[in-house]
Formats: structure tokens, C-alpha cells, sequence
């Protein structure tokens, strides 16, 4: 018995990092952002190429108490950078409909104030390679790249911490340095 009790956590460590390094496939991070055209549940037309030339903070949401947190950390960088260069998106990317996603949105403990899109063929999964794992969070650069991502709800997704590499793009847009 003590021998399955120490050995169960260390079999269970190894797949976490296996579908950690699973998931480093999935994401570009320093390839351009591919574009996507949807539809916010509130009914315009939305493409990430229209938003060319800001930072873009991008959550990939499904319907789940994980993309709920994440979604009211995204409201936080969307105040705090509200009249700067700066544009946070969000994504229902599960294919969702329209009505099941605005009662979602009903439920957050903050009134998202962001577009808000609804993806029924789910083309944002597919682009992103989200679905196995949400939500995820994508920075994109002034120039349509993806400088930063997230996966999952880990610390590492908090508003703090988007906040500060969107800083870091924004000073760089600033003084015409490399991204």
C-alpha cells in the first residue's frame, strides 16, 4: 500500500508534464496570431486583424469556473488599460451558442465590459490549439505576434502579471525598440 501511495503522485507528475510539453506545440509564441472574424454576443462583427497596431490580450474561454476567473482577471487589464493601446478580447471558443454564453457572462462576479465573442465552429480552438487545454491567454504585439501565453488557471494568468508584459510591449512600442 505505501509503495502505490508514493508512486500514484509521481505517475500523475509525469503526465502533468507531458501534456505541459504537449501543449508548448500548440502554441506560437513568436509567430503571427492567426486571424479570426466572429461575432460578440452583443451582435458586431469582430476581426483580431482590425486591432493591427495595439496590444492584444486574447482569452480563449469555454464554459467553466477556470474561464470565469480568468475572464474577470482579463476585465482587470481591460480597466487598467483602457485608454492605451491596448485591446482584451474574449473568446467563447467551444462553440457555445449565443444565449448559453450571455447567461455564462451573467454569472461573473464582474460585468465583463470587453467584446466578447461566440465561436460555433469553433475555429479559435483549432487556430490556437486550445480545447484540451482552457482557457488560455495570448499576448499579441503591435505587429500581429504572439509575444506571451498562458494555459490553464495557473497564477501565472493573473491580471498582475498580463498587466506587466503588456507594459513591457507597450514601452517597447514607445520607443521603437525590437519586440
Amino acid at each position: 500500500m505505501g509503495y502505490i501511495n508514493r508512486i500514484v503522485p509521481v505517475i500523475l507528475a509525469v503526465g502533468l508534464l507531458a501534456a505541459a510539453a504537449q501543449a508548448k506545440g500548440f502554441f506560437k509564441v513568436g509567430d503571427p496570431a492567426p486571424n479570426f472574424t466572429l461575432e460578440t454576443v452583443d451582435g458586431q462583427t469582430i476581426s483580431l486583424a482590425q486591432y493591427k497596431g495595439k496590444v492584444v490580450v486574447l482569452g480563449l474561454f469555454h464554459i467553466c469556473e477556470p474561464c470565469m476567473i480568468q475572464g474577470t482577471e482579463l476585465q482587470k487589464v481591460h480597466q487598467a488599460f483602457q485608454d492605451k493601446n491596448v485591446q482584451v478580447l474574449g473568446v467563447n471558443s467551444a462553440g457555445n451558442s449565443k444565449e448559453k454564453v450571455q447567461d455564462f457572462l451573467k454569472e461573473f462576479p464582474v460585468k465583463v465590459s470587453y467584446p466578447y465573442m461566440v465561436d460555433p465552429k469553433k475555429e479559435t480552438d483549432r487556430l490556437y490549439g486550445g480545447g484540451r487545454f482552457i482557457p488560455n491567454v495570448y499576448i499579441i504585439d503591435q505587429e500581429g505576434i504572439i509575444r506571451w501565453q498562458r494555459v490553464g488557471t495557473m497564477e501565472i494568468g493573473a491580471a498582475e502579471v498580463i498587466k506587466a508584459e503588456v507594459e513591457k510591449l507597450l514601452a517597447a512600442g514607445k520607443s521603437g525598440g525590437a519586440l
